[in-house]
């Protein structure tokens, strides 16, 4: 009788500066939305915070585009 294995996705982080690339903004202002809550973090063992993909991707879809004005 073997024993199975589980695989576990391997979930993609990214780090704030990859985030703030993402919603154009200064990566300290990313660590506010984590501090406020609007963000889930994960820490590194040497302290630095994780954002998780998938999380940031969904947030980044629920913005609206912003409207390009139209030339008359």
């Amino acid at each position: 009788m073997s024993q199975a294995t589980q695989h576990t996705p391997i979930e993609s982080l990214l780090t704030p500066s990859e985030v703030a690339t993402m919603f154009r903004v200064d990566p300290k202002t990313v660590t506010r939305w984590a501090k406020a809550g609007k963000l889930t973090s994960i820490r590194t063992l040497g302290g630095h915070r994780r954002y998780r993909e998938a999380e940031v991707r969904s947030l980044l879809a629920g913005i609206p585009a912003q409207a390009t004005p139209v030339e008359s």
